[in-house]
């Protein structure tokens, strides 16, 4: 068996919740996740950061009072001139990493202020690792959608380079970003006047295909996987290939518990199967899968470790 020790990154959350909700999920993951970085921002529609804005610097203090690193994500499509405003001032702090996952905040990129790069910039293969290394970042978590080849001969080129590099080993799959808000017209509403209808999903609003058969799930602006990626039983492997970090996506629920069976997988505590049975029981609702790593298509019921 292979040494299964992984960082445990908690990675953006990415639909609209509630304030309040906000603030009691990551005071519950301050005080109870055993994760060892909480990446906290708005990473899909600026329009929602208004909402709990003023309650990231209390979540933060509170993170790092539990012991936890905490990193601030930036948005992932940068297009208007508040967005690009905001994307500097992400960089003129220097007390907090930053999550790049928009390549134009490259522009604003400074010594003083480290970076990483998120799972939706496009690195595919070993001279973009090279690159953005050279330029400072640190970690890179790679895009969800890469087979384990891939992974694989990217680890390699790493090893070299000094970077980190985290796989998304649980949640919904971040697939494409739009201008336009799927999710605003689908309740009859334009993006400009969505009366933030998003908030009625709060792990995504799942699509079907014209046969009826569930394929997607939409969040705003952002086009997600229905099923959820899952590599509880994957992780040997992972190992092997030398990933050092781990990435689970927030959902509803008791997400403390899913970061406590990851935990215990990784520690060797409980078996893989154990830990997938233990995830089934506490997301009944999600459909698993880990086929961009090991599967023929993105939603391949899970492959055998």
């Amino acid at each position: 068996m292979a040494d299964r020790t992984f960082t445990l990154t908690l990675g953006p959350l990415q639909f609209n919740w509630p304030a309040q909700k906000f603030v009691d999920f990551y005071a519950a993951v301050a005080d109870e996740a055993p994760v060892d970085r909480v990446v906290i921002g708005e990473l899909v529609c600026s329009k929602r950061a208004p909402f709990y804005a003023d309650r990231i610097p209390a979540a933060i203090e509170r993170l790092e009072r539990g012991g936890k690193k905490v990193v601030l994500a930036s948005l992932a499509l940068v297009t208007l001139e508040r967005e690009r405003r905001a994307a500097r001032e992400l960089f003129q702090q220097t007390e907090h990493e930053v999550e790049i996952n928009d390549l134009a905040l490259m522009n604003w990129a400074r010594e003083e202020t480290p970076f990483s790069i998120g799972p939706l910039v496009n690195v595919y293969n070993e001279a973009t690792l090279a690159f953005l290394v050279r330029r400072g970042a640190r970690r890179v978590c790679l895009p969800p959608e890469l087979p384990f080849a891939s992974v694989e001969t990217i680890v390699k080129a790493s090893g070299d380079l000094g970077a980190a590099i985290e796989v998304w080993a649980y949640g919904r799959i971040p697939l494409a970003i739009s201008g336009r808000c799927y999710h605003a017209r689908a309740h009859s509403l334009s993006k400009d006047s969505c009366q933030f209808v998003c908030e009625k999903d709060p792990d995504g609003l799942p699509t079907k295909t014209l046969e009826g058969v569930e394929f997607l799930a939409v969040n705003g602006v952002q086009t997600l996987s229905y099923k959820y990626a899952n590599l509880i039983g994957d992780l040997d492997r992972l190992a092997e290939a030398g990933v050092t970090s781990l990435r689970l996506s927030p959902h509803s629920g008791d997400f403390v518990a899913v970061t406590k069976v990851f935990a215990d997988v990784c520690a060797s505590r409980i078996s893989p199967q154990e830990g997938l049975a233990r995830l089934a029981s506490e997301s009944p609702e999600a459909d698993f899968t880990n086929g961009f790593l090991f599967g023929d298509r993105g939603a391949a019921p899970l492959a055998p470790s």
